[in-house]
């Protein structure tokens, strides 16, 4: 059998702050190849280059990757400003109906850091745009300085629900994670189940209740030594067998996150 193809979800970026780029991170396509024994495949992040239809039938799962830029916040229904830093627009429009449409048919994706976001405010949910700043809850940005193994070192316990797709996929109700993200879930969107939490009470894993397919997302970097930390391995062969059930056309044992 072939192996699946994932999206993993682009950025634009501006090479010598002039010539305009898509790309994606190597570590997320590592953890696809190495641990999702998939084919990783950079879409771009613009729906004047791929459309959502064109996607869903090219690509048999997608990683909603993290990026700098945040969700705009007219996408919940606030008003911009300097402080939610830079935007996307053209990722925005591209992602929240693709996640939409995703949910929807049960093709399998996982979220994570700003696609955990883009989760929850494509289904109607709201952000904070810097929790640090919120009483009581304590600073998940990455270390400003430091080697990369400093920045993506696991910082704190994440908690589990009981019985659900995380402490089941995992096999405990407690793992250590990393943490590189200001924004964090507010109120979350409409059928989005918060199923794990940082000491602090920040949200750090959601699925879509009801949802016929692989949803999860998490709010750390999973891709980061994904081959190696037992957490990220687990999250991400979890969600290659979800890919490899949707190109086989089986549709209900992908159903971990419903």
């Amino acid at each position: 059998m072939q192996r699946p193809v994932i999206g993993i979800i682009g950025n634009h970026y501006l090479i010598n702050d002039q010539y305009p780029a898509q790309g994606g991170g190597t570590h997320n396509c590592e953890a696809v190849r190495q641990v999702c024994d998939a084919v990783p495949v950079i879409i771009p992040a613009n729906p004047n280059l791929v459309s959502v239809q064109d996607l869903m039938e090219a690509c048999d799962g997608f990683v909603f990757t993290g990026a700098r830029p945040n969700v705009h916040p007219e996408e919940y229904g606030e008003p911009a400003t300097d402080a939610h830093g830079a935007f996307d627009r053209a990722r925005d429009a591209l992602t929240l109906p693709l996640i939409r449409a995703l949910t929807e048919a049960g093709q399998p994706y996982l979220a994570i850091c700003r696609g955990f976001q883009e989760v929850n405010v494509a289904m109607g949910g709201t952000l904070d745009f810097e929790i640090r700043d919120l009483p009581g809850r304590d600073n998940h940005r990455m270390p400003p300085d430091g080697t990369m193994e400093e920045k993506f070192a696991l910082r704190h316990a994440v908690t589990f629900t009981e019985g659900g797709p995380f402490h089941q996929l995992m096999g405990a109700r407690e793992v250590m994670t990393n943490t590189l993200h200001g924004q964090g879930i507010r109120e979350p969107g409409q059928g989005v189940i918060v199923d794990g939490r940082a000491p602090d009470g920040t949200a750090e894993a959601i699925y879509i209740a009801g949802a016929p397919g692989f949803t999860l997302g998490v709010q750390w970097h999973p891709e980061w030594n994904a081959a190696n930390d037992p957490v990220s391995r687990r999250l991400f062969e979890g969600f290659g067998d979800a890919a490899r059930n949707w190109k086989a056309g089986i549709r209900s044992a992908a159903r971990r996150s419903a």
